[in-house]
Parts: C-alpha cells; structure tokens; sequence
C-alpha cells in the first residue's frame, strides 16, 4: 500500500485498510511531536504553504510538522500576498510554485479550486480545505482522536453513537468526518442542528445505504443525552446568508451545566476549532476545559501525528524515519496546556 507522490484531496481516497495503515505511521511519530526525538527525515525538502483563506491550526500545524521531519516551509497567507491579486490563474500558480516546492499544501474558499492545483503539477497537492467542500486531514485526525477516546481502531466503531452538533450544512469537517465514518459499520449519527444548516440529504442519504442509523434533532438537550462522542461545530455566519443563523447560537451550545445534566458519564467532547469563546456565541464554554474527555486540544495535538504521517507517506520516506533520529535536549513541559488532564498527547 503506498501513498508516494499522491494528492491527498478527498477521504473518499481512502478505505479503512488505507486509515489503519496511516494512523499506524501516526503512532511511530508521536516520540517526535512530544518532543522526544529529533528526526531530519525531510531535509532539504521544502513545503509550499498557499493559504487563502484565514487559517491559525491547519497552517502552523502543517509547516511544524514538516519542520518537525527537518523540511522547510514556504508559505503565503491571503490573496492580496499573492499574484492572484495580479489576476493570475491558479493554473499559473500551480506552475510556477511547483518549480519551488517539492509538495503544497492549499486552502482556497472555494470548492474545487485545491483539485484545479492538484491537475495543473506533478508535485503532492494536500488539500487544506476547500471552502464547504472537504477537509481530509481534519477528518482524519478527527478520526484518529475519536479512537483514541474510546480506545478503539479504524473499523471497530460500530455500536458507537455519535452527535454532530452545529452547522452541518456548510461546516466541511463535518462533510469529511461523516464520510470516513460511513465506512464502519452500524454506528448512530444524531445531527443536531437547526433545519437551515442541517446535514445534507445526500451525505444523510449516503449513511443510510451505509446501515447507519441517522436522526436529526434541533434540540441540543435531546441530541446529546444517549451520544458517546459530542462533535460540536462552530455556526460560520462568515459562510451563511444573511439572516439564517439570527438567535440561533444560544440553542446550540454545551456548557458545564448541560453536560452534567444531560451526558453520559465519559461522554467525549470534540471541536475542530475555532471556538467562538465570547461570552455570546461561544458553542463549548471554558469552563468545560478541565473536564477529563473535553478532547479538544488533543484533536489538535493528534493533528500534528496525522499530517507528518502523510508527509512521510507521500514523500515515500517512511521507511529511513529513524536513520538520522536523536534523542532531543531542550526542556520539555510535562503538559502543554495549563488546564490539561494528560500528559503531552497521551
């Protein structure tokens, strides 16, 4: 099985012998995200980061970990940076940053526009996003977190009952996640949202002929009670027509209170962030942040496992990752973060 030289631009590249084997690889990377080892796998390598739309996670995310394997990142953020703003075509760009890199990875508002990369080179195209369309490697460390918290692997899922909560019309995580879900069997997908920004008919449609059961629900309460795992989005008014999301945000929203209430004991809550933590809009309050399965901040450490995995995969290095390994010598914190319940990912 080999993913060497592949474009990486939809979960439906993958089955679950295809998942199983990456998460693998995700698991020999962990000594070297927590800080453990150094390895320079990807030296000389240079990573072409083509940003468009307003990114904090994906991006620094994708340039540590090529950084991480001892590659350099290249990257511009935004259209006015870029020649596009000159009227060049993403044709052009392709090109031209082709004879830089040695793999890109693109965000673009508009779905499509990171496959119009990936068939105008030769290079690995990694899709960072596309507007409402997909987010593959979102949903696949997604995946790989949902595992970890229930302490299962791809293809063993079945039986677990799962809440996408939010916009599910226009939230792209969800589009992807469901997608890779749909691939195991006999789970229960309870979609809470209100009736403008549900999930559409064709992904509901598609986890149907899959022998999923899927619910839709507009009441939070009653969406989440029997969940294992709570997936919460963000409402994007930025992607919404005016109007639609108007009074909507208070309903859809999980504080401590409401877990306590209404929760499973051990219910996991996970977020592909950004959360809305105002005091208004925010979805998952701060005061769920010390709660044991509030899985929100290793969804995105786990991000880091995931996309150096597919940089070792589709540069074909995943067999002389150890070659140059060496143990690290600078301080490490026992945790990251100041609220966190575990130590360093696991």
């Amino acid at each position: 099985m080999s993913l060497a030289g592949t474009h990486i631009l939809t979960v439906e590249q993958f089955d679950l012998a295809k998942v199983e084997h990456l998460f693998k690889v995700a698991d020999r990377m962990l000594p070297y995200a927590r800080r453990e080892r150094v390895t320079r796998v990807l030296e000389g390598a240079i990573l072409g980061n083509l940003f468009f739309e307003p990114s904090t996670r994906s991006r620094l995310s994708f340039g540590a970990a090529f950084n991480r394997l001892g590659g350099h990142v290249r990257e511009t953020t935004g259209f006015a940076f870029s020649s596009m703003a000159k009227g060049e075509s993403i044709y052009d760009t392709s090109r031209v940053v082709s004879g830089y890199v040695d793999i890109l990875v693109v965000r673009h508002p508009e779905e499509g526009a990171v496959g119009e990369f990936a068939a105008a080179t030769n290079i690995p195209v990694i899709n960072g996003g596309d507007g409402p369309g997909e987010h593959p490697t979102q949903a696949l460390l997604d995946l790989y977190t949902l595992c970890q918290e229930r302490g299962l692997r791809p293809g063993t899922l079945g039986g677990v009952n799962i809440a996408v909560v939010g916009d599910l019309r226009y939230g792209r995580t969800v589009h992807s996640l469901t997608k890779l879900l749909a691939l195991e069997d006999s789970m229960r997908f309870i979609c809470v949202a209100p009736s403008d920004l549900q999930l559409p008919d064709d992904l509901m449609q598609h986890l149907r002929e899959r022998g999923h059961q899927v619910e839709r629900i507009d009441d939070i309460a009653e969406g989440i009670r029997a969940a294992d795992v709570v997936y919460m989005t963000r409402i994007q008014q930025e992607r919404l027509p005016s109007g639609v999301v108007d009074g909507q945000q208070d309903r859809f929203r999980i504080d401590a209170s409401l877990y306590d209430k209404v929760c499973r004991p051990g219910t996991v809550l996970m977020h592909p962030l950004p959360r809305d933590s105002r005091s208004g809009p925010s979805e998952l309050t701060t005061d769920l942040n010390r709660y044991p399965k509030f899985a929100i901040f290793r969804q995105t450490d786990n991000g880091i496992l995931i996309r150096m995995a597919l940089f070792v995969l589709v540069l074909d290095v995943v067999d002389q990752l150890d070659i140059t390994a060496r143990e690290v010598t600078w301080y490490r914190p026992e945790r990251f973060g100041v609220d966190d319940t575990r130590p360093m990912l696991r």
